[in-house]
């Protein structure tokens, strides 16, 4: 399998690594990189959780399963972000596709599929989690965690965002959500906002790129935590959603969340 998937549309410019869990490496635009690069870049998946699982349990009707504990004392961000990939049908100048077998840690059999498709001024993510021909339902989640360049590296601005949620989610003391809803508080930020007409977050590095991150998804997680990026998160769940708001996967419905991320240069 090839290191490597590059996309071209325009000046934009779209790295895949297929045999790094489907991670996208890089987004130029123009030249310019959008996405963190060193030890925690570009955007990686999660499924079939995203974020943390509380405790890594979770039950599916009757049945209780244990999770590694990656995060103590959580689970975190799923099980396929470092896996190799196979191709799923084949790529173009601007079209990949990839899928992954759901294997131990995780008990039940499925498939996951992240179909990338590029544009001069944007890029449409899919992603979609099947059962296994004959295999049994499962609640799930996915979603997309890109570290997007606090500053890019030209002499501007640091990236401002920009967003209305009609809640936060109150984290408790085990950095999971409480139950609670609360008006959105400022940052920074390593919480769940909901969006319920979907997501929608600006990214604006003033006088040089302007991204907006949307969603038909009704959840996001904004991470500013730390210095060199800003982390927006479209995911099907807020975390512990394994538990607590529960997207059943069956064979004839599959979970599907798609987001796009467009940009258009200002400087």
């Amino acid at each position: 399998m090839e290191n490597e998937t590059k996309l071209t549309a325009g000046d934009a410019e779209l790295t895949l690594e297929p045999g790094n869990g489907c991670r996208i490496a890089s987004l130029k635009v123009a030249g310019t990189e959008l996405l963190r690069q060193g030890e925690r870049f570009g955007a990686f998946l999660m499924v079939p959780w995203a974020g943390r699982t509380e405790n890594g349990i979770f039950r599916n009707g009757g049945v209780t399963h244990q999770l590694p504990v990656d995060a103590p004392p959580h689970a975190i961000h799923g099980t396929v972000r470092h896996r190799a990939w196979e191709e799923a049908a084949p790529a173009t100048a601007t079209t990949a596709s990839y899928h992954v077998e759901l294997t131990d840690p995780w008990p039940y059999p499925g498939r996951v599929t992240h179909t990338v498709e590029l544009a001069p001024h944007s890029a449409k993510l899919t992603l979609s989690v099947e059962v296994a021909p004959g295999g049994d339902s499962f609640p799930a989640q996915a979603g997309w965690h890109p570290w997007w360049n606090r500053n890019l590296g030209k002499g501007g601005q640091d990236v401002e965002l920009a967003f209305r949620a009609d809640w936060q989610e109150e984290r408790g003391d085990n950095h999971l959500p409480n139950g609670n809803r609360i008006t959105p508080r400022p940052g920074p930020w390593d919480d769940c906002f909901g969006m319920p007409d979907g997501v929608d977050v600006t990214l604006n590095w003033p006088g040089e790129l302007r991204l907006e991150v949307q969603s038909p998804a009704q959840w996001v997680v904004i991470y500013d935590e730390q210095p060199e990026a800003v982390c927006v998160e479209p995911q099907s769940g807020p975390p512990n959603g394994l538990n607590t708001t529960p997207h059943l996967v069956t064979p004839i419905e599959p979970l599907e969340i798609t987001t796009t991320w467009s940009w258009h240069r200002i400087g």
